[in-house]
């Protein structure tokens, strides 16, 4: 597997498993039935941000966008989104694509990294998270409407990326 960055040409690759991830309901909280014009600009970011491409030759297996997660005065603090193909889990693309991002941040200078809104109900995504060194600040309850489960929590996850602690690639 390789990640690198995203190029316009993925976009007609990337786009079906996003708009299966969001009809699901379960873990997106994207407007249901984008087009892929509509949400190609939800996905593909524009520097200073970032998005990348987990690919195995010419299949893309998943993607992460990336990049501050407020402008002006908030923009020390990085955040970061995840799609993988339904059809490339368990093979470790989450964890590849989620070790990239906080290496990325770490290089870039940023401060810390803040994810939004993890459906708590996401148990895979949360383990994932936090084995890399975030932690949940809170949990903002009853935010995401869930296809199967109704009102559920969105947790606000951050990893801050100038203490000692927390996840660091392995030495070389």
């Amino acid at each position: 597997m390789e990640i690198r960055p995203a190029r316009e040409a993925d976009w007609s690759l990337i786009y079906p498993f996003f708009s299966a991830i969001v009809a699901e309901g379960r873990t997106y909280a994207y407007p249901d039935g984008l087009s892929a014009d509509e949400a190609l600009p939800l996905w593909m970011e524009e520097p200073p941000g970032r998005t990348v491409v987990a690919v195995d030759g010419p299949r893309v297996l998943g993607s992460a966008k990336m990049g501050p997660n407020r402008p002006g005065r908030g923009a020390h603090i990085a955040t970061g989104s995840f799609m993988i193909d339904p059809r490339a889990q368990g093979r470790g693309v989450g964890r590849a694509l989620g070790e990239h991002v906080v290496t990325w941040a770490r290089a870039a200078g940023y401060r810390g990294i803040q994810f939004n809104a993890v459906v708590e109900t996401n148990t895979a995504a949360v383990r994932l998270w936090q084995s890399l060194g975030f932690r949940i600040l809170t949990t903002v309850p009853g935010a995401f409407d869930h296809a199967e489960h109704g009102y559920v929590g969105l947790h606000v996850m951050f990893l801050d990326l100038k203490a000692e602690r927390g996840w660091a690639p392995a030495p070389a």
